[in-house]
């Protein structure tokens, strides 16, 4: 097969519980295929723009999101993760943040060829330790964890580079027809929306590394 990288970019939140599932289900898929051609890289999408800066207790904000319905729905997400084998504790999330600084920290992870690892550590701050994603020092804590200087990363924090770079994305992808994710785009063609099964993306893998040899 020829050495051909496919572009995969993820629209995500790391306060979405399906972002966190849908990862999971696709880095169980990417083990399974060491050597598939996707370059991933990881996309703004804010689930709630408008959320003050210190973010909002949950229980409000759940029921100001989902009224009387708020149960059921983090019930349904609760029983998805446990069948899909994906640690979840709802319950240990006091406030809902404003993810704004996460995103700019995925951007510079980025820049570092560590996104993965910190979107990975985001998604276990929040879904299992309930950790304030918004605050800088657990942010810089996220950093120092992925092999980032963290020092850098606490003055980046503190200023307002990027931020409105991040808002941007955001609403170009908005402009583009997205409104919900997790949102996979492959080879900046081909969008699979929500969380999938690793066998879907298995499916997708080999087609694509058939495709190439082909080609080859």
């Amino acid at each position: 097969m020829p050495d051909v990288n496919v572009k995969l970019d993820i629209l995500s939140d790391p306060i979405c519980p399906w972002c966190y599932i849908g990862k999971t289900m696709l880095d169980r898929a990417l083990a399974q295929r060491p050597g598939h051609p996707f370059v991933i890289e990881w996309h703004p999408f804010q689930l709630n723009p408008d959320m003050p800066p210190e973010g909002m207790d949950r229980r409000a904000y759940l029921e100001g999101k989902f009224g009387d319905q708020a149960g059921e729905v983090y019930g349904r997400i609760a029983r998805h993760g446990e069948e899909a084998g994906v640690p979840m504790d709802l319950d240990a999330i006091p406030r809902t943040p404003n993810t704004l600084n996460a995103h700019r920290l995925i951007h510079w992870a980025g820049l570092e060829e560590k996104q993965g690892a910190v979107v990975d550590a985001l998604f276990q701050a929040n879904f299992v330790a309930g950790r304030d994603i918004s605050d800088h020092d657990v942010l810089a804590d996220v950093a120092d964890g992925a092999g980032m200087d963290a020092s850098v990363v606490r003055r980046l924090l503190a200023s307002e580079n990027d931020s409105q770079m991040i808002r941007d994305r955001d609403s170009h992808s908005r402009q583009m027809g997205v409104n919900s994710v997790p949102t996979f785009i492959v080879a900046q063609k081909h969008a699979v929306p929500g969380s999938q099964p690793p066998e879907l993306w298995l499916k997708v893998i080999d087609e694509i590394t058939e495709g190439l040899a082909e080609q080859g």
